[in-house]
């Protein structure tokens, strides 16, 4: 699924040990799960299913462990997707990806494009407003809840570009691509990870009391 070495280096450098794993024991053992990827949506669900991972996922969620979707990997968060005749998704996240609706652009975005914040999250505190950051992609997310969105990006039209809800995160563009801010985005969520605690209180989102 593609652009694991650049994030594991990015990662390195904001002071997190990842370990890139699909082994289960492994996955239950780290404080945060991040899920890349590029490439055909359909495909890379198989490929999720095929290794266990759909329920690996939602088993850490139910854990309180934080989740950050990239590009792909945050389209792969929603119930399901238009591409390729369509496909289910792993259905953390309301609503359905669908291509890009940008007349007279060529598709698939590539380059630069500044994201806008809509509301403030834990994951984009330490961002200006707003900030560029790297996209590579034909289709988008369109979120079931519009408070999911906390940040937006146009291209032809206006997209979810940076999406939360409680200890679930997602980014459209390449973080580990997009130079210091990027950076920024990832150190601060290797922050949350051991503090599931921390993100739905953050994020104004209401969360169970504790007993």
């Amino acid at each position: 699924m593609g652009n694991l070495r650049s994030i594991e280096k990015a990662l390195e450098r904001v002071g997190a040990r990842p370990a890139r794993t699909h082994d289960a024991e492994v996955v239950r053992a780290c404080d945060g799960v991040i899920l890349p990827g590029v490439g055909a949506f359909p495909r890379a669900m198989g490929e999720v299913r095929a290794r266990g991972l759909d329920t690996l996922l939602a088993q850490r969620l139910e854990a309180g462990v934080p989740v950050l979707g990239i590009c792909l990997g945050m389209q792969l968060l929603f119930e399901r997707s238009t591409e390729l005749g369509g496909a289910e998704g792993l259905g953390v996240l309301g609503g359905e990806v669908r291509a890009l609706e940008a007349p007279g652009l060529k598709i698939p975005q590539i380059g630069w494009n500044a994201v806008g914040w809509r509301r403030p999250s834990v994951l984009t505190a330490e961002l200006p407003q707003p900030c560029a950051f790297y996209h590579v992609h034909s289709f988008a997310a369109v979120p079931a809840d519009p408070d999911a969105i906390v940040g937006t990006a146009t291209y032809g039209t206006e997209f979810a570009s940076v999406v939360a809800q409680q200890t679930v995160f997602g980014v459209q563009f390449h973080p580990e691509k997009s130079g210091p801010d990027g950076l920024a985005l990832l150190g601060s969520f290797a922050g949350l990870c051991g503090r599931p605690d921390l993100a739905p209180r953050r994020e104004g989102l209401s969360a169970a009391p504790s007993p």
